[in-house]
């Protein structure tokens, strides 16, 4: 699963990677900053609207009014497109949520160790998302979710789950509005990174706190 990420690079560096820096967009180098997203919160999201990428903030969770639970977080990719609560949003909205990496945390001699989850050569990550579209218009707590797979060949270890991660080749097929949900499936299962593009080392446990920010909670200790 995904319960806690890192976005902290600049928006040109992550548009960059998708080679859509400047089309649509005023330059914005600003690094985000934000090491330690959490739950609950409002997060950038990518989506595309009048056939034309945006960038908004977004509440990292769904439950719709009659949901009478704490809103969820996440959507397993295997049953999302099928699901009766979340065929909609894997319809009408998918989108992106741009990330520098993932934290799972291991249990190790009677207490959780946190780990950060990155690519290898420490390229800008493009998580699948759905949510409540449009995202330029507030819904309350029916905001995104994060889609996941099974994590398989070594990463089983650290946590069965994972986001799923697009390659970044696929983000504007992903996208696009014309894509039908048939395709959007061969998608998720034909252009997500596989579990050998990404390395992992443990970190501090100060991430438990989700007030806690700062490149320190990144490093290898």
């Amino acid at each position: 699963m995904c319960g806690r990420f890192a976005q902290y690079q600049s928006r040109d560096v992550y548009l960059d990677a998708l080679g859509a820096a400047g089309s649509d967009y005023v330059h914005d180098p600003e690094p985000i900053g934000r090491y330690n997203v959490a739950p609950g919160t409002n997060v950038l999201l990518l989506s595309e609207r009048d056939d034309k990428l945006k960038i908004d903030p977004v509440y990292w969770g769904y439950g719709p009014e009659w949901w009478d639970k704490q809103p969820l977080i996440n959507a397993r990719g295997e049953t999302a497109a099928s699901s009766r609560m979340f065929k909609p949003l894997w319809n009408h909205g998918r989108a992106v949520v741009f990330a520098d990496g993932w934290f799972e945390w291991v249990k190790e001699e009677e207490r959780k160790q946190p780990y950060f989850i990155y690519h290898k050569t420490h390229e800008p990550l493009f998580f699948a998302a759905i949510g409540k579209a449009p995202y330029d218009e507030p819904h309350g707590h029916e905001g995104f979710l994060i889609v996941t797979s099974a994590s398989n060949k070594g990463m089983v270890d650290i946590h069965d789950r994972r986001p799923l991660v697009l390659k970044a080749s696929a983000v504007r097929e992903w996208l696009n509005g014309d894509t039908t949900p048939e395709r959007a499936i061969e998608i998720a299962h034909n252009a997500a990174l596989p579990e050998s593009a990404f390395k992992w080392h443990p970190v501090s446990t100060k991430v438990n706190t989700p007030r806690h920010q700062g490149k320190e909670l990144i490093e290898n200790i």
